[in-house]
């Protein structure tokens, strides 16, 4: 879904509707170098996990779904977007 590819497992983790926010999002994760720059604009609504996802941070894409990823050293990873409800 990154850099315009969607592939049958993107299209399949959340309806094409949200898909230009999911992008924008994921731009916006590529760009940081810092964990602290994604807490604007607060609409990310930036998250520490916890539990199983403990080590793995989030940010919003609406109210349904999130981007879990882990960060370290300056660079997300592990990418996914998750359907919260």
């Amino acid at each position: 879904m990154f850099d315009g590819l969607s592939s049958q497992a993107a299209r399949k983790c959340c309806p094409q509707s949200i898909w230009p926010i999911v992008h924008r999002k994921l731009d916006q994760i590529n760009r940081v170098q810092e964990l602290s720059k994604l807490k604007k604009p607060p609409g990310n609504h930036l998250e520490q996990l916890k539990g199983d996802r403990e080590n793995q941070h989030s940010i919003r894409i609406n109210q349904q779904y999130r981007i879990c990823f882990t960060w370290e050293e300056g660079h997300a990873y592990k990418i996914e977007i998750t359907d919260y409800h």
